[in-house]
């Protein structure tokens, strides 16, 4: 895992990003890693859960539509209560920071995701009878985690939401649609995404130190376009406006994601981790077109604060990875070439 995490580091500083991760070498998808730092939780396929899911035809369904084996997602599930065991990122982030004289950045599983993933009825509700009461500490881990990574001085801390998109988009019957992380939704999408606003704003309360983001896809699962979601960010802005956080990081090199005109109703001194390239998809992107793009969002908010990124990872699962090393080296490369390009 080190070798794997120095490999990614060198291939973005070789390719001219500012802001260096791990790569995530260490995970298995996004948010499993958990199982690892956490007692309480049990890393179970999508094929394991069945057994276990209230709706299980539903749920039966929903894997036949999906384009993964139900083998290739797991998902860590709460059967005890949660106690740290060692730093959810912490530790990574040390090893990252030795490595790299770049700037840092380092990602977590945001609260409401883990809140609704995580809780499975029948498996949890023995340590948490209720998905609320599994909330306060899942606040309260994430939170410490949070402040330590800000007391280390790195510089941004994305929290990773994916699954708020389902609520917007897919309307009720999205409770079980996402990568199969939302078990637990709420029934009403409205109140749902409420719960998302108050969550985030309560895990980085008052945290300066380093740039807070949170990261919302449509899905990155597959390369087959017309399984993922589809629709406009504009229905999420109203909540997003009332986050606590400094980064949006957004995806738009799909049509899928609509316009950029919605932008403008971020909350003042938002910054935008603006999508530019897609991760599920072999050729680059032109630079000409990363630099069209990165010009009509400065339009709108002003260059400071545009930040260039991929849509999402270029990895999701590690049994089923989206693309190649190769392939997201050089679409890293091509947004280097167009930051600098931009500055120029």
């Amino acid at each position: 895992m080190d070798q794997a995490a120095l490999l990614a580091i060198k291939q973005q500083e070789d390719a001219g990003a500012d802001l260096i991760t791990d790569g995530e070498q260490r995970r298995d998808n996004f948010y499993s890693f958990l199982c690892d730092k956490l007692d309480g939780l049990r890393l179970m396929t999508m094929a394991d859960l069945l057994d276990h899911v209230e709706d299980k035809p539903g749920f039966e369904a929903l894997l036949q539509t999906l384009d993964v084996p139900a083998f290739a997602i797991k998902n860590p599930t709460v059967v005890g209560k949660l106690r740290a065991k060692a730093p959810l990122v912490a530790d990574d982030a040390r090893f990252l920071r030795q490595h790299t004289k770049r700037a840092i950045k380092v990602t977590l599983p945001g609260p409401d995701l883990l809140s609704r993933s995580i809780w499975v009825k029948r498996l949890s509700e023995s340590a948490y009878p209720t998905r609320a009461e599994l909330i306060d500490d899942l606040v309260a881990l994430l939170r410490a985690e949070l402040l330590e990574l800000e007391r280390m001085g790195v510089e941004m801390v994305q929290f990773d939401e994916p699954v708020l998109t389902e609520l917007v988009f897919a309307g009720k019957s999205a409770t079980r649609t996402f990568m199969c992380a939302a078990l637990a939704a709420q029934a009403s999408p409205e109140s749902e995404l409420e719960l998302a606003v108050e969550l985030i704003n309560r895990v980085v309360e008052g945290v300066s130190g380093t740039i807070t983001g949170i990261h919302v896809c449509r899905g990155n699962w597959s390369r087959k376009e017309e399984v993922l979601l589809a629709g406009s960010y504009d229905p999420l802005m109203p909540y997003f406006a009332r986050m606590k956080v400094k980064q949006f990081v957004l995806e738009y090199a799909t049509e899928r994601a609509g316009t950029l005109d919605a932008r403008a109703q971020l909350p003042p001194g938002a910054q935008v981790g603006l999508g530019a390239v897609n991760p599920r998809t072999s050729e680059s992107e032109p630079v000409a077109t990363i630099v069209a793009r990165a010009r009509r969002i400065a339009e709108l908010l002003g260059t400071e604060r545009v930040f260039l990124n991929p849509d999402c990872g270029f990895g999701t699962f590690a049994e089923r990875p989206m693309n190649s090393a190769a392939a997201a080296e050089q679409k890293i490369a091509a947004l280097a070439t167009a930051a600098a390009e931009l500055r120029r």
